[in-house]
Order: C-alpha cells, then structure tokens, then sequence
C-alpha cells in the first residue's frame, strides 16, 4: 500500500564522517598513499609567528586546490559549495559535518598573495615526488616528455601589437664556434655571418612582431598545424616509464617552442631527484639540433617522433646518400662521390 513518507531531515542521528565516506572513495586513496603534513614547515616562515588571528590551516588550503583539480571545479566559489555538502571532501579536509566552510577569498588571496612568489607549489610538488621514489615508484631510467596546450581566459582578437628582439639560442654560438675552427683546420677564413653583418650596418639585431593579450598579457598566441589559434599556455610534462608517475611539469606561454625549455627541465630533474636516465622520449616537436646535442652531450639516447624531411622536386633524398668513414665522403645515388669542400653553417 502507498504511504506518506516520513520527513527525517530534523532528527538527530549519531553518525561519523568514518562511515559515511566509501571506502574505495579517490580522497581515501590519496590520504593513504600521500602525507601532506609536511606543507606546514615549508610555509612557516610566510606567517607571522607572534601576531594577528590564528591562520587558517596551510594544508588544509592546499588540499582544498588539490579537491579543485582532481575532480574538475575550477570555481573557488564553487569549491567551496561543494565542501559544504560534500562529506567526503570534508573528511579528506578534517573537518567536522558542524565546521563552517572556509571563505572563498580566503582562498584566493591566500593563493593569490602569501603563495603566489614563494615557490612553495614546485616544493610541494618534488616532495611528493620524493615520496613516489620512496616507495619504488619512479626509477628514472626512461622519461617521457611532451606538451599539452592550454587555453588562456583570453579574447583570440582583443591584442596588442609589441616588437620583441629576437635572440640567438645559445648552441647557436657553440656552433659557430665548431664551424670556425673546421675552416680553420682546412685554411680557410671564417664564415661572415648575418649578425655580423647587422652589427656593421649598425642595425642593433633583428625583431619580430608579436600579439600580447589585453587581458592575459603572460599568455602566448599560438599558430600550430592541426592546433586551435589563439591565446594559450604550454604545459611541459614528463613522466617516469615504470609507473608513469609524473616527475616535472613546467608551463610557458604557448608561443615558445616545446625544445627551449627541454634541457633545464631536464637537468633539473636530475640534479633534484637524483635521477639517471639512459633514454627519453619525445614527441617530434624536440627533434631539434639543440636538443639532440643536448642529449648526446648527457650520454641519454633520444627516441623522437618522427618528423618528414623538406624535400625538393628533382633532387635526391638525403637517405639516399652512401657515407663512407674511411674516406670521408658521399656516395649519391648516380655513384658519384663527393668529397668534403668547406664547412658552413646552415
């Protein structure tokens, strides 16, 4: 038979927040395999230690962003909702079912002023890392690395136009400095090059325009085959091949090219982890000279993706050239041989 349901919404019941979050729930997972207690020595000094209100609790802040890009809430208002009827993010915050929600500013301007130039997210960021190492998650014999883009809350068409110097990558200059002292070896003078040339015009060095958001002026705009146009970020990210946990992640504007940052990031793995990698691999947009040399320089092999050669109706593919050591020459695909004449840089 139909009954009238009965309103329980007023009565009083003796619960814990243990038995109503489940236990396969992601923020258990997380609380048992993360500690995060350490955030509070790391941010001690960015508080005053014998004046104003208490502090809200730093790992609580923090674990609040962290609930804000696990499951997708970029609002911090809306976040902040969330924890109010949510009683699994309230057990992973440690907070009572009765404990007031912190305010949304508080967040924000915590975020936006006390952390924002301290660099304590890339220290939160290693330390985890460390604890990854701990438990034999990451080995650091392979690393793989690629960039994903990322839109900038920006107008594709409210810009500015700005000249900006372009400057010389610096294994530019190790270059040149190879190609000179090959000429010099074979008696030949050294090559004159364009900046050469500009600097005896008295030009002071080339520039290029480029656009720069009105809103988001740290942002890049971004041409790419097969990529959206616009106002984006790049975020560099490499992961360790043995469980793919992620061991860096660096973010540009979308307007500087994916090798640029390659090897500092790189080196700053290794150095900071204490990591040993023989092999990376890579998308095909690192397939650069700089990068190569970088890695043959570090003893690591780079498998790259691959990139199809320009190639010119009516002449021969570059594959299709014979080297020969002992001789040092070319053999083309007509059996003409082609010994070495000078050296330049292209």
């Amino acid at each position: 038979m139909l009954r009238e349901p009965t309103a329980y919404q007023h009565e009083l019941e003796m619960v814990t927040l243990e038995s109503l979050v489940p236990a396969d729930h992601l923020v258990r997972k997380i609380d048992a395999a993360i500690d995060l207690s350490f955030i509070r020595a790391r941010v001690a000094h960015l508080y005053c230690a014998d004046n104003g209100r208490p502090a809200l609790d730093p790992v609580l802040l923090f674990k609040l962003l962290l609930l804000g890009y696990l499951f997708g809430i970029r609002s911090e208002r809306q976040l902040i909702r969330e924890v109010q009827v949510n009683v699994a993010y309230r057990w992973f915050l440690g907070l009572r079912l009765t404990d007031k929600a912190p305010d949304a500013s508080t967040l924000s301007q915590n975020r936006r002023r006390r952390f924002a130039d301290s660099g304590i997210y890339q220290e939160i960021f290693d330390e985890i890392v460390l604890q990854a190492m701990g438990r034999g998650m990451v080995d650091g014999q392979v690393l793989y690395t690629d960039s994903t883009h990322l839109k900038a809350n920006a107008n594709k068409n409210q810009y500015d136009l700005a000249d900006v110097a372009i400057t010389r990558a610096a294994y530019l200059d190790e270059l040149d400095a190879a190609v000179d002292a090959d000429r010099q070896a074979e008696g030949k003078r050294p090559l004159k090059r364009k900046q050469d040339k500009d600097d005896d015009a008295g030009d002071g060095g080339s520039t290029k325009q480029i656009k720069i958001s009105r809103t988001d002026p740290d942002s890049g705009y971004m041409v790419r085959d097969g990529k959206p146009k616009g106002f984006f970020y790049l975020d560099h990210r490499t992961v360790d091949a043995k469980y793919a946990i992620i061991t860096d992640t660096y973010v540009t504007p979308a307007n500087v090219h994916d090798s640029q940052p390659y090897l500092a990031r790189l080196d700053r793995q290794s150095a900071r982890f204490n990591l040993n990698p023989y092999a990376v691999g890579l998308d095909a947009g690192y397939f650069t000279p700089m990068v190569c040399k970088g890695l043959e320089e570090r003893g690591i092999a780079g498998v790259m993706g691959y990139r199809r050669p320009s190639h010119k109706d009516g002449y021969f593919y570059k594959r299709e050239y014979i080297y020969d050591a002992q001789s040092d020459t070319y053999t083309c695909p007509q059996h003409q041989v082609i010994p070495y004449t000078t050296t330049r840089s292209c």
